[in-house]
């Protein structure tokens, strides 16, 4: 485990001391959960964006394919 300081604006530290004690909850495991919430959303939309880069690249293949087999019907 990694020992880390933090500063946080004082509204997020209220709302976060707020929400800790009544949740009953260290305050330290709401920090780790909620980034460990944060790390997933970032990661999902990561893979979000270079899934659709990807599927733009494969949509322009599949054109160029295709425009070459009508091509092909087309000297036939």
């Amino acid at each position: 485990m990694k020992t880390l300081s933090l500063k946080l604006d004082d509204d997020i530290f209220m709302d976060t001391e707020q929400m800790t004690a009544s949740m009953k909850l260290a305050r330290n495991r709401y920090i780790n959960d909620a980034l460990a919430a944060y790390n997933r959303y970032n990661k999902r939309r990561l893979l979000r964006a270079k899934l659709h880069k990807e599927s733009a690249l494969g949509a322009q293949a599949s054109m160029d394919v295709l425009r070459e087999f009508e091509a092909m019907i087309d000297e036939g």
